[in-house]
């Protein structure tokens, strides 16, 4: 027999709480020992393990905030964050449900990662030092959402509509600028908004009066304009709005609210104009719950007096004489009415020439059934959100037939004039050309405040009539389109038959040009670099394509259309242009939408373009990025001309890979990220479009590929994201 001796270190298991801490197990058999010792073993590994999904993003969270020591017990590498008490760190079994670092002085960023918090509740990092953009995607299950006092730029992201449990948010004391968005519809559990101390813009948006359930609203120290009738409805207890740029008479629900600061606008005196009769009220619930809907006419409650009779008696002749003579007069006026609106209508319906070519907008909630992207026509592809209703910020213009239509669209950028950006280009000089896309020439604008933008040129010989009565609608749709890695539009002009749009300018060109006609040879992109241009285009479309509603597909993604800041950072242009399709001739001309080499196999064949499309493209942007290559070139050997058939064969052949990349990285790369980036590829040139990934996944493989790459070593100048050629250059050495 062997006798075995057991020592259980404190705190002691429940089921060998009856021994002693050391006690003797006579005659007991070897393997009944062993396999409880693996019982135990394995319920002590189990128990308190964290989610994985979250331990990955608290890591990302970490480096970003560049391992500040004061996240006390945080890893960049392993590490258990529920059972090693990681700082501020509050979790529910398994799943992190709170993050609290207020106050601690944390420098760096937000990182990329924090949509995979899904079970975090509570996001607490006020008063810190946070610094760049707002990430578009934030944890999709927040209740409280506190980065006040940081130093947070960028604007409102728009995933933030999706959060349908928010209850508290405050982004007050950042950099935050543009417009807020029309972002609150859903938002029916907010109790508290502030966004305070910001540089934000523009009016406030119709959703607000969604927000049936707040009662502090804070918007103090902006520049926001506009209006306060959004705010009329609300159930609000705490309003402040003071030194902003208000214009209007002050809603006279706001004036009982018991704490209202409006000091430091423009509001107007005196008591404001009634409202139209029988006008609606704005949804949300009403302070009080109080009734603003017109009293019942349909008939006399038993306690109410009958509007037909006076104490009982019988209407008089005059009476009814005055009721016969209003009767009459009511059905000429529904009769001239009629006949003034079916003139109206034949009018419209010979100015719109409505085709089969280009099908009316379809409506928004239709659409966000349809999530699944099937195959349609080019043509008829409806990319962008459907415009707003008619509000009082509508704009008139003059078509090609000559008639005057309302363009029912809410602009929320910039108008400018001709003779500004006449100025501002000098003439639309040739010496200010910096490209020429799909619709028209771009034109570099210095303005006299000292600042530079980037100014399209529309040609009006390549839109057809209805596109071109159409324009302000889509810049309305292209003006709502914000996203770190998406070229923001600042502004337009419609005038004198002239259609332009005007861009923040980019000052480091575009991909295309860095890639493949730099006049420096002597620097080129480093891989990092690269993969950060793929992530930050591939976030860009996850944000056109599954965050927008309905989806926006681009229809023209290329190096060309990528272009890059002082930093590196990518930044997708032309977005939400495919609204303005084309005249077919022109476009058979010039190959306007989906250029060649880049076009995927559907498109070229049948004339179909999807989402799935812009991930083929998006593909062959990548093999650009991993070979240095152009998609066509016709100065290459026949079987080297097209990038995709030459290089799809030997993407899984390590060997024949390390020989594709290109020649300028010297070889300094890391093989296994080379491999991964070479099998993302592989996914998104898929010639069957139901093949190709979401971009949704394409994003977290990018994410993934740039966790597990950590490099040992790497020369000084990698952290500009440039590489330069020296004769005793070193590789790189990556652990994994």
């Amino acid at each position: 027999m062997i006798r075995w001796s057991i020592c259980v270190s404190s705190p002691t298991p429940s089921f060998l709480r009856s021994f002693p801490v050391c006690q003797t197990l006579p005659k007991m058999r070897t393997n009944h020992f062993l396999l409880l010792l693996v019982i135990f073993l394995s319920l002590t590994c189990v128990h308190g393990n964290t989610d994985p999904s979250d331990v990955q993003a608290l890591q990302v969270l970490y480096t970003s905030l560049n391992s500040d020591a004061r996240l006390t017990n945080w890893k960049a590498n392993n590490g258990d964050p529920c059972t090693e008490s990681w700082r501020g760190i509050t979790c529910d079994a398994t799943s992190v449900v709170s993050i609290q670092l207020p106050d601690l002085g944390i420098d760096g960023t937000l990182g990329y990662s924090l949509s995979s918090l899904t079970s975090l509740k509570t996001l607490d990092l006020s008063g810190n030092n946070i610094h760049d953009a707002l990430p578009y995607q934030l944890p999709p299950n927040l209740t409280t959402l506190n980065l006040a006092n940081n130093n947070l730029s960028g604007n409102i992201p728009y995933s933030i509509s999706l959060m349908y449990n928010l209850n508290y948010m405050n982004l007050s004391r950042n950099l935050l600028a543009q417009n807020m968005g029309d972002i609150f519809n859903n938002l029916t559990s907010l109790t508290t908004l502030d966004l305070s101390y910001n540089n934000l813009t523009g009016d406030l948006p119709n959703s607000l009066s969604s927000l049936s359930s707040i009662s502090t609203f804070h918007v103090q120290n902006n520049q926001l304009t506009g209006s306060l009738n959004s705010l009329a409805a609300l159930p609000l207890t705490d309003v402040n709005i003071a030194n902003n740029r208000f214009t209007g008479w002050i809603p006279k629900e706001l004036l009982s609210v018991p704490a209202f600061i409006y000091d430091g606008n423009s509001f107007d005196n005196g008591p404001a104009p009634p409202p139209p009769p029988y006008t609606s009220p704005p949804p949300g619930k009403a302070r009080n719950n109080r009734s603003h809907s017109p009293p019942s006419r349909t008939h006399s409650g038993p306690d109410e007096p009958s509007s037909n009779t006076s104490s009982g008696k019988k209407l008089s002749t005059g009476a009814i004489l005055g009721i016969s003579l209003g009767s009459g007069f009511v059905i000429l006026f529904t009769v001239l009415v009629l006949i003034f609106c079916l003139q109206k209508g034949k009018r419209m319906e010979n100015v719109r020439r409505t085709s089969t070519v280009n099908p009316p907008i379809i409506d928004e909630k239709v659409n966000a059934e349809m999530q699944e992207q099937r195959a349609t026509p080019a043509a008829s592809v409806i990319d962008l959100k459907p415009p707003p209703p008619p509000t009082e910020n509508s704009t008139f213009e003059k078509g090609k037939s000559g008639s005057t239509k309302r363009v029912k669209s809410t602009i929320t950028t910039s108008s400018y004039t001709v003779a500004t950006l006449q100025t501002a280009t000098n003439s639309f000089s040739q010496d200010n050309i910096i490209g020429e896309g799909s619709l028209g020439r771009v034109y570099k604008a210095d303005f006299s405040n000292g600042k530079m933008m980037a100014v399209k040129k529309i040609d009006n010989a390549a839109l057809s009539l209805q596109e071109e009565d159409n324009f302000v609608e889509v810049v309305s749709n292209m003006s709502r389109l914000r996203h770190p890695n998406i070229v923001p539009l600042a502004g337009y002009c419609v005038e004198h038959g002239q259609r332009l749009l005007v861009y923040d300018y980019i000052a480091n060109g575009s991909l295309q040009d860095l890639l493949h006609f730099a006049d420096d040879t002597s620097k080129t992109l480093t891989w990092n670099a690269r993969v950060k241009v793929a992530l930050g285009t591939a976030r860009a479309l996850e944000y056109l394509h599954e965050v927008c509603l309905p989806s926006v597909v681009h229809r023209n993604l290329k190096s060309a259309n990528i272009l890059l800041d002082e930093e590196l950072n990518p930044h997708l242009s032309d977005c939400g242009l495919a609204a303005l399709t084309p005249n077919t001739e022109r476009e058979v001309a010039t190959q306007l939408v989906g250029s060649f080499g880049y076009s995927a196999p559907e498109f070229a064949l049948s004339g179909i373009y999807t989402v799935k499309s812009d991930v083929y493209s998006f593909g062959v942007v990548m093999l650009e990025l991993l070979t240095g290559r152009k998609p066509l070139d016709s100065s290459r050997v026949r079987s080297e001309q097209s990038l995709v058939r030459w290089a799809t064969p030997q993407l899984h052949d390590i060997d024949s890979l390390a020989k594709m990349v290109d020649p300028t990285l010297n070889g300094m790369y890391p093989a296994k990220s080379l491999s991964r980036f070479a099998d993302i590829i592989a996914l998104c040139v898929q010639p069957e479009p139901e093949f190709r990934p979401p971009m949704s996944e394409v994003v977290q493989a990018l994410v993934r590929l740039m966790q597990r790459a950590s490099v040992v070593k790497r020369r000084s100048s990698d952290d500009s994201g440039f590489m330069y050629k020296t004769p005793d250059h070193e590789a790189y050495e990556m652990s994994y």
